[in-house]
């Protein structure tokens, strides 16, 4: 069907998702303030301002959200995810639709998760091997391969502008030894992972660091990955159960010891004091589905703290949730409205919820990065937290 001449204008920019450029796939730092740095990742498909959250778009959508919704919260990349893709609809339908800028309408940068983490949630339904992994898929019970170099193909059918190693996500808790023989096998496909890659200007390859909480395996891990060389470092196995003291403790013997001239990316972390910790620590990109999950489940976060929205306090509330916003949630509607969509489950209350969180998350983001070029980033953090005030429970 064709647009309207209207419809043209307004959604032509959104749907014209060929890279427009050859620039090489390279991160440019601009400042920092101690191990704080803000930069610009370049892409094939556009800059990527850093420190960046990274909206979770698993299915080739973020959950109750347009396109152009997630644009409107200044988000810049979206993640897709390897698993749930080849699954449904399938690398192949999506390449026959234009790859997957294209199918769900996002002509910025999209990150691919390799599906490491789904490899390591379905345990019950999988078979690992030194070479990948097969598994039966929760959707049907149809069995499929996962290799490193199948996992790059999947990755480029979708024309992903950065790509994510095959890698094992070690369970938590895990002894030592299971550990070590878990970050030796994901050290194998990375390197694996590297032949198959087809290089292409713009676009970028990420190595995954791996080796659960213990400081030696992680070393042992970088030190691999730099070996082989990667366009980009990510650390994972994190956000899995160990806790914010362990995380911390992990990203403190960990990136330090990254190449200061790549992006450095944690994987899904995490709340706003998580993205705070790590950001002082050296961490540039950052995804989660905390926000819109919680988005759906009234959980709003704001300048004051997280809210749930449910709370019989807010029925008669007539200010906006969060007065500094300016997102669609914010600026039309108060909280009293919000709590009564919640209440009547209707499906309006985890749209606007959803875009006010996603928005949140920007902004702090933005904030962040502002402070780092202010030289002002510990000052800013500080004043962040002494903002939020303690998490509600459902009265």
């Amino acid at each position: 069907m064709a647009l309207s001449a209207e419809a043209t204008r307004l959604y032509a920019p959104a749907m014209n998702t060929t890279p427009t450029t050859t620039v090489a796939f390279r991160f440019q730092p601009e400042a920092s303030d101690g191990p704080a740095r803000t930069g610009v990742l370049h892409t094939a498909h556009g800059p990527l301002a850093t420190p960046a959250f990274m909206a979770v778009g698993t299915a080739g959508t973020v959950k109750a959200m347009t396109s152009d919704a997630v644009r409107a919260t200044g988000g810049q990349c979206v993640l897709g995810n390897t698993y749930h893709l080849m699954l449904r609809p399938g690398a192949d339908r999506i390449a026959a639709q234009g790859g997957l800028h294209r199918f769900m309408d996002w002509p910025g940068p999209i990150l691919t998760d390799s599906g490491g983490f789904q490899v390591m949630s379905l345990a019950a339904l999988r078979k690992l091997d030194r070479d990948g992994v097969t598994f039966q898929s929760h959707i049907d019970g149809s069995r499929h391969r996962l290799t490193p170099a199948i996992c790059m193909e999947l990755q480029d059918k979708f024309d992903s502008t950065m790509t994510m190693v095959l890698d094992e996500c070690t369970a938590f808790p895990a002894t030592y030894e299971n550990a070590s023989s878990s970050m030796e096998m994901s050290m194998r496909w990375a390197e694996l992972a590297k032949r198959a890659f087809r290089p292409r200007p713009g676009y970028g390859l990420f190595g995954i660091v791996q080796g659960s909480i213990y400081a030696d395996l992680r070393m042992r891990s970088v030190s691999a990955l730099k070996d082989i060389g990667f366009d980009g470092y990510a650390v994972g196995g994190l956000a899995v159960g160990e806790g914010q003291p362990a995380m911390l403790e992990t990203l403190d013997v960990t990136v330090p010891h990254l190449p200061e001239d790549k992006p450095r990316y944690l994987m899904g972390v995490g709340t706003p004091d998580d993205i705070l910790s790590a950001v002082a620590r050296g961490i540039d990109m950052f995804d989660c589905v905390i926000p819109t999950r919680a988005g759906r489940t009234a959980r709003a976060y704001t300048a004051s703290g997280a809210y749930n929205l449910r709370n019989a306090r807010f029925a008669d509330d007539l200010a906006p949730l969060d007065p500094g916003c300016e997102c669609l949630a914010c600026a039309r509607h108060t909280r009293g409205y919000l709590h009564h969509l919640f209440r009547a489950g209707e499906m309006l209350g985890p749209m606007l919820l959803t875009w006010h969180n996603l928005t949140y998350y920007q902004s702090l983001m933005r904030g962040i990065r502002s402070s780092i070029k202010a030289g002002q980033f510990s000052l800013h953090a500080a004043k962040l937290r002494a903002g939020w005030a303690p998490t509600e429970t459902v009265r």
